[in-house]
């Protein structure tokens, strides 16, 4: 019995709009639900959900509660070819890259921060050495 993949991965941010704006605009990502006030869902490719919470709202609901404070660090999968595309489209958004990575198996990293100082990072292929590429 193995775990077979993480399905939703959850930031807390400050303003929904906000992040709403910056991960449809400058990452492409499709909203596929939100309720205002309290989050906001982003398709990831064909299997994966990037949730954005407001923490303090959803720590208060007596339903499970989430919540957490500080930014937190996520890697977005992309093709190695387009990495270069990916630098120049931050760059024209004035998003700030805080750093770059060629790492020991081939893969490449790009780092920034999204509105709400969440560290996001595009990643290529060859990273881990995972089957999958990644």
């Amino acid at each position: 019995m193995r775990i077979q993949a993480i399905i939703e991965t959850a930031i807390y941010v400050d303003d929904l709009d906000e992040t709403e704006a910056f991960y449809r605009t400058i990452l492409g990502l499709d909203v596929i639900a939100k309720k205002p006030g309290r989050d906001v869902f982003f398709q990831v490719g064909s299997n994966c959900v990037l949730r954005a919470f407001i923490a303090d709202t959803t720590l208060k609901e007596g339903n499970t509660p989430h919540g957490t404070k500080g930014p937190g660090h996520f890697a977005l999968g992309i093709k190695a070819e387009a990495l270069d595309q990916w630098r120049q489209k931050l760059e024209e958004n004035a998003v700030a890259i805080e750093d770059e990575i060629v790492w020991p198996k081939g893969g490449k990293s790009i780092y920034f921060r999204d509105p709400s100082g969440n560290l996001v990072e595009l990643v290529t292929p060859g990273v881990w050495g995972l089957p999958s590429g990644w």
